[in-house]
């Protein structure tokens, strides 16, 4: 290949890592992400930087991490200013092309300010995170003032699934013997088939838009970094036929929990587990109801994903295109009582990732995993190199993992950071906690999980002893947890006074800064042959400051 490679990159929404065959999972069966990860690299510790849609999302965008982008919840406006992935690559004329879900929010109010019309070319890339919006659909807009009529609605009504909600009513509803409505909302719904075939299903939806987008880029000679970005399997739990009814509880795999972790005397741990959301999953029937719906939104992914790769095999796409595969979060589904996300257990902030390079330099890696630490900021720096963007280490706080692709040394990591802003939730209240300091931060050195949590005692697991991270150490007295507790929570520190807002020192201005003196500033020197000793120039040649 001569030129340089496109990327798609596939994200699906609230997948957990141990759902897929290639990673474990011994009854859903993935055989084309595990053909992808035959032809690429799998990755068995990656880790997002928050448990939630948008922080995380707006940390993979930025390749920041969420104390630096500023975006700690959904609904927060990434500022106006955040460079994102598509600022850095039009910088080399390539695109960042957006087909499905960002859950990012404009920054309206900072764009009035500074007087950015939102429907010119600026004001459509800061609202859109930076990527060109090919399709833009986050879902999630039930029948509500807060509805987000979307292009796929639009494509439902022209098909013939035509209401007030097409989204509501048919993609993520189902019906009862008499044809009435029963929304996927509510969880007891989740293993009826959705109002609507799978070929106009939203994952089907996204693929064909995805094969659409590549089409025209054809035309196009710049490269391109397109994010296929499924809402699903992400609830509402609901799947169309036939993948409704694939799996049963035969196919559930137990819960990992323990009855000591319900006694656990640790307030947040408590107030997550009196959350509406995890006292409904800690039931039995809860999850024998939804997780094979869950489980038939992934299988129809796959079956989806087989169906793309096929039509890039067949149209010459795959020849030049790095493919890589991954998740925003996971989800609980009932494992330690909890459900959602939100926390940092490994089925919640652990996520695939799997990155498939054509490149010939990738050859020695094809089909092989790695246990490195990595974090999902570090996809930014690696799509940039592919696409001859230059590094930007005074902005992007992920590392390039383009030495692993390649099997080359350069990449290295002691510990990966996730975060979570919970002021919005039934925990902060329930707890008191005001809005400064309702945050927890977690930081993983590839054995011992250390999560500090503001106003309260720490949560610690060491799963080389504790695999499924069932006893909380935090407090613990032993000499030996003492010693890593305070490691541990020296690492945060470290991490978080290092420079993370200097955006604006792009190298020509730290290049002017060391070249201070040929402009004249002279600072600490006595005289004319001092300055010459250490410059090595004639004194003459300068104009310094005072000087006539």
């Amino acid at each position: 290949m001569t030129k340089r490679p496109n990327v798609l990159w596939i994200m699906a929404d609230q997948l957990r890592f141990d759902y897929l065959s290639c990673y474990g999972h011994p009854h859903l069966h993935t055989p084309n992400i595990d053909a992808l990860a035959a032809r690429g690299v799998q990755f068995n510790n990656a880790y997002v930087q928050s448990p939630v849609c948008g922080p995380s999302r707006m940390s993979a965008y930025t390749g920041r991490y969420v104390r630096s982008h500023g975006s700690t919840w959904n609904g927060t406006p990434l500022r106006v200013g955040e460079p994102t992935l598509g600022d850095h690559l039009r910088e080399v004329d390539a695109r960042a092309v957006l087909v499905g879900k960002t859950h990012m929010t404009a920054d309206a109010e900072g764009m009035a300010w500074l007087g950015i019309d939102p429907d010119s070319e600026i004001g459509v890339r800061v609202s859109e995170c930076g990527f060109e919006p090919f399709e833009r659909d986050d879902g999630l807009h039930p029948d509500s003032a807060r509805q987000n009529w979307s292009a796929y609605d639009d494509y439902l009504v022209a098909h013939g699934f035509e209401s007030e909600n097409p989204w509501e009513d048919f993609a993520n509803s189902g019906s009862d013997a008499d044809g009435a409505l029963l929304s996927a909302w509510l969880l007891k719904n989740s293993r009826l088939a959705a109002n609507v075939p799978e070929e106009h299903s939203e994952t089907a939806y996204m693929t064909n838009r995805a094969m659409e987008f590549m089409t025209e880029a054809a035309q196009d000679d710049r490269p391109w970094v397109c994010h296929l970005s499924y809402i699903k399997p992400h609830w509402p739990y609901i799947v169309p036929a036939p993948y409704h009814d694939m799996y049963d509880e035969t196919h559930i795999v137990p819960p990992i929990r323990s009855e000591a972790e319900q006694g656990n005397p640790h307030p947040l741990m408590q107030a997550y587990l009196g959350a509406r959301v995890c006292q409904s999953f800690s039931r039995d029937h809860v999850r024998e109801h939804v997780i094979p719906a869950y489980m038939g939104l992934i299988k129809q992914l796959d079956d989806n994903l087989g169906q793309l790769f096929a039509w890039m095999d067949a149209e010459g796409h795959s020849e030049n295109t790095i493919i890589t595969f991954t998740s925003d979060h996971g989800d609980y589904m009932g494992d330690h009582w909890m459900g959602d996300k939100d926390f940092y257990h490994e089925m919640a902030v652990k996520v695939p990732l799997i990155i498939a390079d054509p490149r010939p330099e990738a050859n020695k890696m094809r089909g092989q995993k790695t246990d490195a630490l990595v974090e999902m900021i570090d996809l930014a720096p690696t799509f940039m190199n592919a696409l001859g963007c230059a590094a930007k280490p005074h902005v992007i706080e992920g590392r390039d993992l383009t030495p692993i692709l390649h099997d080359t040394d350069g990449f290295s990591r002691n510990y990966v950071i996730s975060e979570h802003d919970y002021h919005w939730s039934d925990m902060a209240r329930a707890l008191n906690q005001s809005q400064e300091s309702a945050h927890t931060k977690m930081i993983f050195d590839g054995r011992w999980k250390y999560i500090r949590c503001e106003g309260f005692d720490p949560v610690m697991f060491d799963l080389e002893t504790d695999t499924h991270e069932l006893v909380d150490i935090g407090t613990s007295q032993t000499t030996a947890h003492c010693q890593v507790r305070a490691r541990m929570e020296a690492a945060p520190l470290t991490w978080a006074t290092r420079h993370h807002t200097r955006v604006t020192a792009t190298p020509n201005v730290l290049a002017r800064q060391s070249k201070a003196a040929e402009a004249g500033i002279l600072i600490g020197f006595w005289d004319e042959a001092e300055y010459l000793d250490s410059a090595g120039k004639a004194f003459d040649t300068l104009t310094p400051v005072g000087r006539g």
